[in-house]
């Protein structure tokens, strides 16, 4: 019998990223400590442990990027790099006493909802367990996405995704061809360029790129940090203030983004001298509709004449030779994919079962929503961080990491209020007046109206990953839950059928 069979739990959480970990300090600091932290990996992190490739680092400045209640005075640069989040994470683990939380190499195979008990029954591949309630944070960065090529498979030398870059394998003096011009190829671009004896870089859009102001925090600085740590939270204060007041170019009026482009454009073209080149990497969108890559670094890297850069995606590999769609080949030793993630697609979708005997990926078959980016009808106790239309283009995620927690705090409030046995069901006509609301103003951003197509959109070309507003709205929007939006649920009586619930069929959609 596993080690952990049978056992029950007050609340499941999912993954130990940032997401993960803040739900998890969040309960204890709520007085809840009869729960588990479910990682399928052997280490906490999530995609900042997977993500190790060379040059890894955030875009979002260190002091934005991380808890407002485990502020860092000690970070070593602006731009922190993966190790140092990396560790931060570790540490915020360790402080707030988490560890006998994490069940770790404990990967979720399937979750299914008894309408019996009114609880979770949840599969590990270490065993199985079950839970009142569940908190997915399994984010939408953590399953790499590597395109159906034909003859990949046939492929003689290396080929790996960039989140789960192989560091066994020695780049020098290899022939490389690098896919994808995304946030993760510019940050490995210039890292591998001065080692390998040739680059080739397969780029289907151009990426806007301003420069990356990175600098050393002085020792001063992080001394004074630790000393008045109210001046950590000023530099918080500022670095979120500024973001705030550009969220209204990106999301009522696109047209005042083009000093950003002018200012792009004048950064690529200090290094970019070459006018074909420089022809082949200006977008023909507007800025921010695709996200706004930051780099120093990675135009210098493509002007050295050991890369070459073809205008289009990868289409074909033959043997040793990779064939682009432009009908371009290149004789590479090493693929390194730099295509993304599962976004609008979460693999986790497929493994959670709802009341009415639906995977979510099912229930999500026309595009992901989500309850104020938390609660999918037909999912009683089932909540997501980072869920539908909650990502940002240009600010922290972490603010709205915990704009979710004061959500999820607040929706266990309500169900000790309720008292016994119960369980709360998003109601359809609520998730769909919320995505109404959020659709309509989607529609004149510039992720809507840029005139590209990015991983923000679905198959179907619907915004289900990005937040329309500023984060302090968000903040509002989560602060408490509204009983009226939810359906409350009770063990059905002995001889009598269950009460009928509102479903997707029958709901009447209100905006």
């Amino acid at each position: 019998m596993a080690e952990h069979e049978h056992e029950h739990v007050r609340v499941a959480v999912v993954g130990s990223g940032f997401g993960g970990l803040g739900a998890a300090v969040r309960l204890r600091r709520e007085g809840i400590t009869d729960f588990v932290v479910l990682e399928r990996a052997s280490s906490v992190g999530g995609t900042w442990r997977d993500n190790s490739y060379p040059g890894c680092a955030c875009d979002v400045p260190s002091h934005l990027y991380s808890f407002s209640f485990a502020p860092n005075p000690d970070w070593p640069r602006s731009f922190s790099g993966q190790e140092h989040i990396r560790a931060y994470l570790e540490r915020v683990t360790d402080t707030f006493g988490l560890r006998p939380h994490i069940r770790f190499d404990s990967e979720v195979k399937r979750m299914v909802w008894d309408t019996e008990r009114l609880r979770w029954d949840i599969e590990t591949s270490s065993g199985s367990l079950s839970a009142d309630v569940v908190v997915s944070a399994t984010g939408p960065l953590s399953d790499p996405k590597i395109p159906d090529i034909p003859g990949l498979d046939t492929f003689p030398g290396k080929v790996f995704h960039s989140a789960r870059w192989d560091h066994d394998y020695d780049l020098r003096g290899k022939r490389v061809a690098m896919i994808g011009t995304g946030a993760s190829a510019i940050q490995i671009v210039p890292s591998i360029q001065p080692e390998v004896s040739r680059l080739t870089l397969f780029q289907r859009t151009p990426a806007w790129v301003l420069p990356r102001v990175d600098r050393t925090i002085s020792a001063a600085e992080r001394a004074l940090h630790r000393a008045l740590p109210f001046t950590t939270q000023l530099r918080r204060g500022l670095l979120w203030g500024v973001r705030e007041l550009q969220v209204q170019a990106f999301t009522k009026h696109p047209g005042e983004l083009g000093l950003v482009e002018a200012l792009a454009k004048r950064n690529m073209a200090r290094a970019i001298k070459d006018p074909e080149l420089r022809a082949k990497l200006t977008p023909d969108y507007r800025i921010g509709c695709k996200r706004i890559l930051l780099s120093s670094t990675y135009y210098p890297a493509l002007a050295q004449p050991n890369v070459d850069v073809v205008a289009s995606g990868l289409s074909e590999v033959r043997g040793s030779t990779v064939v682009a769609a432009d009908g371009t080949e290149a004789e590479v030793d090493a693929i390194i994919f730099g295509t993304g993630f599962h976004v609008t697609d979460m693999p986790i979708a497929e493994r959670v079962v709802g009341a009415e005997g639906k995977t979510l990926a099912e229930a999500w078959a026309d595009g992901m929503e989500a309850l104020r980016g938390a609660s999918a009808a037909g999912f009683p106790n089932w909540m997501t961080i980072i869920g539908p239309n909650t990502g940002l283009g240009n600010s922290s995620m972490i603010l709205m990491i915990e704009s979710q927690l004061n959500y999820m705090a607040d929706y266990l409030r309500q169900l000790d209020v309720l008292g016994g046995r119960a369980a709360l069901d998003a109601r359809p006509s609520a998730v769909r007046a919320w995505n109404h609301r959020v659709q309509q103003r989607m529609k004149r951003t510039v992720w809507n109206t840029g005139g590209c197509t990015s991983w923000y959109l679905d198959a179907n070309g619907r915004n289900t990953t990005i937040w329309p507003g500023t984060t302090y709205e968000f903040r509002r929007e989560t602060r408490r839950v509204d009983l009226a939006e939810y359906a409350v649920l009770r063990p059905p009586a002995k001889d009598e059928p269950a009460a009928p619930q509102e479903t997707a069929e029958n709901a009447e959609v209100s905006a």
